[in-house]
Formats: structure tokens, sequence, C-alpha cells
């Protein structure tokens, strides 16, 4: 989940590894740090919570130095202090870490017992510390780094910088990802092409196990077997001006109000409108007209997106979902063979549980499809098929963006499915692609009624609990509400499959308790209702979520009611996840919570 970039350059290296990190904040911010060599000699600063505080600290006490690395972190060995800070340092050797050390409590025991000191409670000193023992018995940073790294057990990506080496940085992947960026006459390391978009659009990325030494000349990049490799060098198309909120006070609120557009551009890339058919390119290799059944993995708010995508596989398309959370899923021993085809999802696609299930998946014979934000990811590689959203880059920590458009791809493929399997006619298969065209427009709409979500969010802000109700699509969109508030505003909020609500939630509810009811007017519309009408007579403050005539039908139940347009079974999930993003947006704004960056979390989370 930490951020790491390094550099050799030939401009101070501080400034911008500053500038790097704030690209990176989105992956952890709970203290950062840098280091450079500054007349040959490792000097640090650091810093508790966020990069602000780190830029503060090299106002009042600047380092020098053309070679430097930097970190912003998301702890997980040791509370986020100044001293677990990262980078840290052993003698001779500083390093930057994201990951798990998993044996590091008995790596720890060895220096200890060998006599070294440790600092801090993180599981990354032992790093630093093994490499400095090893050159210390007189071994190159080169030939210590090859001897400690198949020491290390678990997920890793180091970046290590060394004392008198002003041309020298190794870095190192483990199950997280780093990435080596191509200068003119300048090199460099990053977690990723964000990281590196303000010096380089020149790419390679480090694969499974690989380690890479790193001057203002090249890279030597060798295997885990230690057998030097080449890798191949691409073009990103990130660019360095993605940080830039515009008007919008957070990049949530910006990420929002972008959905028309990337919705837009992702539906005119899986879809032919003027054929008015699914034009999924590949989608072939993943071998839906033979399937029995079709695996779903992924985590977070891309899990809900493919619980959306399964009432849809098995409506369009006949075709069996099994879907499963990928930290469950990876652990389950599932059975699967070449006969499976396993489809995952992931905005960063650097999720290390979902990538875990899909090597297993690829292990067992199955075909792959990945459904990703960014196409370079490991997750993207490591794939056969691959089918990028368009959203653009998601800098908000709760997805929004990526989330409808993941949808927006999800419905395209189910499209193609049931074209495949010919359960699905030409005719029908028009009328569904001519209503997933309306969806920019009514997206508009939506965010149209963003006043009227404020002004309901306000009382929201004072509750301690709240309820999500749904049926059929709209159960998901009911634990993605729920998701979003509890992210955004910490509020505890749970989202339920409204015919459950007899089942146990309905105890909860009194005046106090906040029901939001996700029901457009379709044909399971009475059902939910009546599950809302439950609500009303134990005196529950019920907001209702639903269309035009829902809200006539509905009667006086409601407190309050959110009136979309009129839209089409297909459609409302992708549409009716934008009030629900809305509310707990403007709910976190009235708490004053960090809408962008809410505690505890990072955006990829890159270790178990």
């Amino acid at each position: 989940m930490c951020g790491i970039v390094g550099i050799l350059g030939d401009i101070e290296a501080a400034p911008r590894i500053i500038d790097s990190l704030k690209r990176l904040e989105y992956r952890g911010y709970d203290s950062a740090g840098v280091a450079t060599l500054v007349e040959g000699k490792i000097v640090r600063r650091r810093a508790e919570g966020k990069l602000r505080n780190l830029e503060n600290s090299l106002e009042n006490a600047p380092l020098s130095g053309t070679s430097g690395i930097g970190h912003t972190r998301w702890a997980t060995h040791g509370a986020p202090t100044v001293s677990n800070a990262h980078p840290h340092q052993a003698g001779a050797v500083s390093v930057v870490h994201n990951g798990i050390i998993e044996n590091y409590l008995d790596l720890r025991d060895e220096i200890v017992a060998a006599g070294a000191i440790l600092d801090t409670e993180t599981d990354t000193e032992v790093v630093a510390h093994l490499i400095n023992i090893a050159m210390a018995e007189g071994m190159s940073p080169k030939e210590a780094v090859a001897h400690v790294l198949p020491r290390l057990k678990g997920a890793f990506a180091l970046a290590l910088l060394f004392e008198g080496e002003e041309n020298l940085l190794i870095g190192a992947r483990k199950g997280s990802p780093l990435a080596v960026g191509h200068g003119e006459g300048e090199m460099f390391l990053g977690s990723d092409a964000i990281a590196l978009s303000p010096f380089t659009d020149r790419i390679t990325y480090l694969e499974e196990g690989d380690w890479a030494v790193v001057t203002r000349s090249g890279a030597e990049i060798f295997d885990q077997d230690n057998n030097k490799v080449i890798r191949p060098e691409s073009r990103s198309s990130v660019t360095s001006s993605l940080m830039d909120k515009g008007n919008y006070k957070h990049f949530m609120a910006k990420e929002i109000h972008e959905q028309p557009e990337v919705l837009g551009h992702t539906l005119s890339r899986y879809f032919d409108y003027s054929a008015k058919t699914a034009r999924v390119d590949g989608a072939q290799a993943l071998k839906f007209k033979d399937l029995s059944r079709l695996i779903v993995t992924a985590c977070g708010t891309a899990y809900l997106a493919g619980l959306v995508a399964k009432y849809w596989f098995e409506k369009y398309a006949r075709l069996p979902v099994e879907i499963d959370i990928a930290s469950e899923f990876r652990y389950r021993e599932t059975p699967v063979g070449e006969r499976d085809t396993a489809l995952f999802i992931s905005q960063s696609g650097e999720t290390a549980d979902t990538l875990a299930s899909l090597r297993y998946c690829k292990e067992h014979g199955a075909a792959i499809g990945a459904i990703v934000n960014v196409p370079e990811s490991t997750i993207a590689r490591e794939a056969d098929m691959v089918f990028p959203t368009i959203a653009g880059p998601e800098i908000g920590v709760a997805s929004t963006k990526a989330f409808t458009c993941q949808l927006a791809v999800l419905a395209a493929l189910a499209l193609q499915a049931g074209r495949e399997r010919g359960v699905l006619s030409p005719e029908r298969e028009h009328s569904l692609v001519a209503e997933l065209t309306e969806v920019p427009s009514l997206a508009l709409k939506a965010l149209g009624l963003e006043a009227d979500i404020e002004r309901l969010s306000q009382p929201l802000s004072k509750a301690n609990n709240a309820l999500y109700l749904g049926r059929a699509t709209n159960f998901p969109l009911a634990l993605e509400g729920a998701l979003k508030l509890k992210e955004l505003s910490y509020i505890h909020a749970e989202g339920y499959a409204a015919g459950e609500l007899k089942h146990g939630p309905i105890a909860l509810i009194d005046e106090n308790m906040p029901v939001f009811v996700i029901a457009p007017y379709d044909g399971i519309y009475e059902k939910t209702v009546s599950n809302m009408q439950e609500v009303a007579a134990r005196g529950g403050n019920i907001v209702l979520i639903t269309d035009q005539r829902g809200a006539r039908e509905c009667g006086n139940a409601a407190q309050n009611t959110v009136v979309l347009p009129d839209m089409s079974d297909i459609v409302a999930p992708i549409i009716y996840a934008l009030p629900v993003q809305l509310i707990a947006y403007h709910t976190a704004v009235f708490m004053g919570t960090d809408v962008d960056q809410p505690r505890n979390l990072a955006k990829s989370v890159t270790v178990e």
C-alpha cells in the first residue's frame, strides 16, 4: 500500500521526490520521509502524518543531493510515528518498502543476537540491517542484496540507497509492484507510472521476483534466480498533470462529476452504437459459449461491481456466476480447471488478494480475464485478456468513477456472453444497447440532484448508524452505499437485501436510524416498498431513492425522496450509484472528515 520513489538525477532530488510522493499519497498517508546522499552520506527527513508535514520539515531543514529515495506510508507493523517512518537506515544502507516481511521476527532475533540495535517497530528495518551486515562482511551492495533477498518471505517492493554510492539504486519486487523509469542521463524507481510521471513516460515494469541495479546509464535486471534478464520498455499514457482538483474542493467530488464523460468513453469502447451490439475485443478468449459457470473475484467496491454483474450474466446470458471476495477465494481451495473462466476486477490492478486469486486460477488452467483501470498493472500483464475501464486515474481513496466504469464493462461482457451463448436475441441486444447509450445523459441528470442530496445529508451527519436496503441489483448498491458512508464519514452503516429485513435488522429500527431504500419502479418495486413500510411502521427515518413513478406510488412513507429519471433495469445500477456516492460525500463534508484520504485507508491494497 505504501508509495515508493527513487531518483538518480542531475538536480536536487528532495523536491522532485516530494512532487512524486504527492501523486502516491493515495497509497498511504500515515507518515512520509525522504533520504538523500549529502557528500556521500545518507541524510533523512521524516514526519508523522500527511505529506505536508514532511514538506514543512524540509522547508525548515532542506536536503541537498541528487540521489535519493522517498516513501509515503500506510502503517502495517508499528504505529505511524516518526521513528517508524521510512526511509529506515542501518549503517551504510537506507531502504523504503511496500509490503510485509512475514518472517521479520525471526530475522529480527537473528540481528539482535548479532549485536545490532534496532530503532523501530517495523518489519522493514530488518532488511537494511541484513544488507548492512552482509556489506560489513565484504560484499558489494549488489552482492549483499542478492544474498539477502532469498531470505525475505512475504510481499515486498524495495528501493535501496547506499552511502558512498552516488550512482546506484537497487530495487526489488515480490508481490508488490515496482517500475524503473528511464530518463536522459537520469534513472528512477517508482511504485507505478503515476509516481514516475513527473520525470518520464518510459517505463520498465519489474516482473515477479525481479530485482534491478540502477545507475544513471541504465538498469540491469535480474530474476529471482539472479539470472540477468531483459524486460520490455513501454510508454506510459499517464501524464504528470493528474493531481489537479480543478474547481472542486476534493478529488472525490471531481471524480464523481467526471462520470458522465468517462462512462461515455468506456461505453463507446465496448459497444458498437451503429450496430447496437456489444463489441468486446478478445472476449472470445473467455469461452463464454461453452462455460458451465463463470468465476468472478475482487475486493471491496470492485467485488460489489462483480455482484451486480452476477445478476446480469445470469439474466442476459443464462450463465451461472460464482463470485467471491478474493481474500476468501484464494484460501478455500476452490475447484478450478481448464474448462473454467475466471474474471478479476481491480481498479489499481495491483490488489494483493485479487492477484493471488488470479495466479491460483491460472496455475489450474483457467482462462483469465481482467477488468482494470491501469492497463500497465500486474493483474493486466498476467491476465489472458484485459478489459480496461476508461475512467482515468482515480485519486480519491473511495472509488467512484472506477466503480461505474467497471459496471459499464461488465454490462458489455454480459451482453456479449448472451449473444455468444445464443440466449440473447439480436432484437433484445439492440434494445439493451440502445438503453445503455443513454447512460451519460442520465448520469448528468442524476448529478443535477446534488443540491437536494446535500440538504438531506446534513441531518445524516448527526447519526451514529445507518441502514441501506435494496433487492436484486439494488442489493449490491445498498452494500456499496453502506461501504461509502463508513469509509468517508466513519458512521457505522450496513447494507442488506431488503427481503432480509425481518430476519434480524428490523430490530435496529427506531426514529434515530436513517434507512436508505434503493427502489426504482421495476418488477420487484412493490416487494421492496412493503419492506419500507415495515420500517415506516417502526418510526424509521426513510430516504427513498427511486424514479418518478416510484415516488408517486410510495405514499408518505419516506421522509425524503431522491427522484431520478426513468430508466431501464440494466442502466439503473450504474446511475443509482451516483446519488449513493453523493450522499456519502456530502455527509462526510458536513462532518469535516478527510474525504479524499479517510483515516486508516489506502487506495491500492497491495498487502494482505
